[in-house]
């Protein structure tokens, strides 16, 4: 598959390595595993010179030893003697920048954490005391999100606000995706579009593993995720057991649950007989793998709240894969694709209003778009869309079929929202159905 998308970010990444001439520059680029953040930079700065470091798990000075070939590949000097700390690659490179610019990504930066801890005091150390010399674009990447929140916004840490920027790469957007498989199967149909983003989440890898081999049917790509063998079986646990470490268990559980539909807190507490909200709290200020999602216009931050995993691989693998496992160990991988397949038309209409909130959000054209339903369940609205400079609102039902969508309903549940919450006076309210017909 052809690099796609990233204008923004590309466009960033080049003025940083611009500014970089005049003043050192130390960019954090953080996003999940299998974004794209390594083919970003790549593509970023094309074939103009780039060191790259990643820091597998090895001893430091078998890294350092591979690091100081390279160093010499690109400068032509020799690295003088024996190299066994990073301190030295690192100081190494910050003195050839006062000779010419340099720009050095080094990838899976967290990983110095498993290796040596004291590398990033020995960085901050050569850092403040070559940086006002040094023609330095510095990218350090970091797929385990907690690690690197650690990193760099605890005041604790030795690198805490060494950065100069920071930037976070997302998913692909849901136009991007459509470009993507338009130019790869230009007869898809909307169910196909729909099984690409609920599959995968926009996330780059998957797309491109879907694209490479040619599966772009939404059930071919239903039937390669649960194939033997597969990828995507072992991604789930591949991505977290390291983010959480010994305690994976209690979160797999609490993700899981979410997954299938135990959204609030004291549903998840009354099935496992415990507190939860030290994980969840975690979950969400720490992993950024969940959300709390309340009702629009929810005047309490502790009423209502249900929570939601933001990842739609994820959330997919959690609800299928994690939740049964015991299928797989068995081999019975067919047996798994057909209860998913049941499934499936029901769950992807819970994605579909997912699709239609991002294709809101990124035409930039609201202040806040959510849901609502009142307390007893007896009314609920899909989407609610509001933008409060132009005093507009926009409430739509989301249905698979339009056949299904009855506006006048919707009309009814919309006088009780506003009855309920007081909101919206003197705002131009418009009406409308989204189904899969209006991806």
């Amino acid at each position: 598959m052809r690099f796609f998308d990233r204008e923004r970010e590309i466009a960033n990444l080049q003025k940083t390595g611009g500014l970089s001439l005049k003043a050192a520059q130390f960019t954090v680029l953080t996003g999940r595993r299998r974004i794209g953040k390594t083919s970003l930079v790549l593509n970023a700065y094309g074939d103009a010179p780039l060191l790259y470091f990643f820091v597998a798990r090895k001893a430091e000075s078998e890294l350092c030893q591979g690091y100081a070939r390279q160093l010499e590949q690109m400068s032509g000097l020799p690295v003088i003697g024996e190299v066994s700390r990073f301190s030295e690659v690192f100081r190494f490179v910050m003195e050839m920048a006062k000779a010419k610019p340099v720009t050095l990504m080094i990838d899976e930066f967290q990983e110095f954490l498993k290796i040596n801890k004291s590398v990033y005091s020995d960085m901050q150390d050569v850092w403040d005391r070559n940086k006002q010399d040094a023609k330095i674009n510095l990218i350090v990447c970091g797929s385990v999100n907690s690690l690197m929140n650690k990193l760099f916004r605890d005041k604790k840490e030795p690198l805490y606000g060494r950065q100069t920027a920071t930037m976070k790469l997302r998913p692909f957007t849901t136009s991007v995706l459509k470009k993507i498989i338009a130019e790869y199967n230009p007869s898809y149909s909307n169910e196909d579009l729909l099984a690409l983003y609920l599959l995968t989440g926009g996330v780059a890898k998957y797309v491109e593993m879907f694209v490479d081999r040619g599966l772009l049917s939404w059930a071919d790509m239903l039937d390669a995720v649960f194939e033997r063998d597969s990828y995507f079986l072992d991604e789930g646990k591949a991505m977290l057991v390291e983010e959480f470490g010994r305690d994976y268990g209690m979160y797999f559980t609490i993700l899981s649950l979410i997954a299938q539909g135990h959204n609030t807190r004291s549903d998840i507490e009354g099935i496992l007989k415990t507190q939860v909200g030290g994980y969840l709290s975690k979950l969400i200020c720490d992993y950024e793998l969940v959300a709390k999602r309340q009702p629009l216009f929810e005047k309490s931050p502790n009423k209502n709240v249900h929570y939601a995993i933001g990842d739609k691989f994820l959330n997919f693998w959690f609800r299928y894969i994690y939740k049964n496992g015991y299928m797989l160990e068995i081999g019975a991988n067919d047996k798994l694709r057909q209860l998913a397949g049941k499934n499936y038309f029901t769950y992807s209409g819970q994605v579909l209003e997912a699709w239609f909130r991002d294709k809101l959000a990124e035409t930039g054209g609201y202040t806040r778009i959510g849901y609502w339903h009142d307390r007893r369940g007896e009314n609920e609205i899909d989407i609610i869309a509001v933008d409060d400079l132009e005093r507009r609102a926009e409430i739509y039902e989301v249905k698979r079929q339009a056949r299904d969508i009855d506006l006048a309903v919707l009309r009814a549940k919309a006088d009780v929202f506003l009855k309920t919450t007081g909101q919206l006076k003197g705002y131009e309210i418009r009406f409308g159905g989204l189904s899969i017909e209006d991806m």
